[in-house]
């Protein structure tokens, strides 16, 4: 007596038919189904109904690649990241909520945090405060550079792309434009940037990292960059100027055509001279930001 299964593959048009005949199968032998799904997770699953993912390579169990899953953060860790920092997640609110109010009763105390002034004492500018504080935390940083000096650091990262490329580009929402974002290593700004903050607690030991976003279309942008170096995995707040800072421009909602640029301060265990991936949304990048060409994936 004859079996005959069929199922539709991942691609469209791809019909896979399989057919067993009932006296070959040894006993206790379990049909499964192996493959990879496009995240670069792998499934075994009894029947293909059960594949847990779209577009999926089905293949032998001895055709499955080595993985290293130690040089690559779990799609989970960055779902839990991505739905974390959703400034469109209701459920976000209420933190931000009382940061803002926690912010607010801190100001008093602390005159000398970059950017902000003590609040005056009476009247609707008190009032006010609470909004310009939010703002400013994601807004650009008073570090004494000049236009020039801005316009000079933004040619910098420019020009590394050359000899350390670290550079992302993807399709804005509206399908119509590209935003894209690049990162560089820049010695003097990082000695300028220390220098600054050594009057204000001081930054910690690791380098600093410069970083650009560009679009020509209306776009959001909320710098939720991930660094990842071997076992190591760093997400900077883009709430704390200690971990990233904006030095140019602000996060959010961009007009056509507006610059953002700023700078993240990586962990001390973190070295540059090293292979790195930096991720952005769903994209990523292998750099060496010491000098080896990387590559988009």
């Amino acid at each position: 007596m004859m079996r005959k299964w069929r199922w539709f593959g991942a691609r469209k048009g791809l019909v896979v038919s399989v057919v067993v005949a009932g006296g070959v199968a040894l006993p206790g032998l379990a049909w499964a189904v192996t493959g990879i799904c496009p995240d670069g997770s792998l499934y075994i699953v009894q029947k293909p109904s059960q594949i847990p993912c779209n577009d999926s390579k089905q293949v032998r169990p001895d055709e499955v690649p080595p993985v290293r899953p130690e040089y690559r953060p779990t799609p989970y860790t960055w779902d839990v990241w991505n739905r974390n920092t959703d400034p469109n997640n209701p459920y976000n609110l209420i933190d931000a909520a009382r940061q803002v109010r926690e912010f607010q009763e801190a100001l008093p105390d602390t005159p000398h945090a970059p950017g902000l002034a003590a609040p005056p004492p009476t009247g609707r500018a008190t009032a006010e405060v609470p909004l310009a504080a939010a703002t400013r935390s994601v807004g650009p940083l008073d570090l004494g550079l000049d236009d020039q000096e801005l316009r000079d650091l933004y040619r910098i990262v420019e020009l590394s792309q050359e000899q350390s490329p670290a550079h992302i580009a993807r399709r804005t929402a509206d399908g119509k434009g590209v935003f894209e974002v690049a990162w560089a290593r820049s010695a003097a700004f990082e000695s300028v940037l220390r220098r600054a903050w050594s009057s204000r607690g001081g930054l910690g030991g690791g380098s600093v990292v410069v970083f650009t976003g560009r679009s020509k279309r209306p776009e959001s942008f909320f710098a939720n960059f991930t660094v990842v170096q071997g076992h190591l995995s760093y997400q900077p707040d883009a709430h704390d100027p200690r971990q990233l800072g904006i030095l140019q421009g602000r996060l959010g909602d961009l007009a056509g055509g507006e610059i953002v640029m700023g700078y993240v301060v990586l962990p001390d265990a973190i070295a540059l001279e090293q292979d790195l991936d930096l991720f952005w949304n769903d994209r990523r990048v292998r750099a060496r930001l010491g000098g080896r060409r990387s590559a988009q994936r």
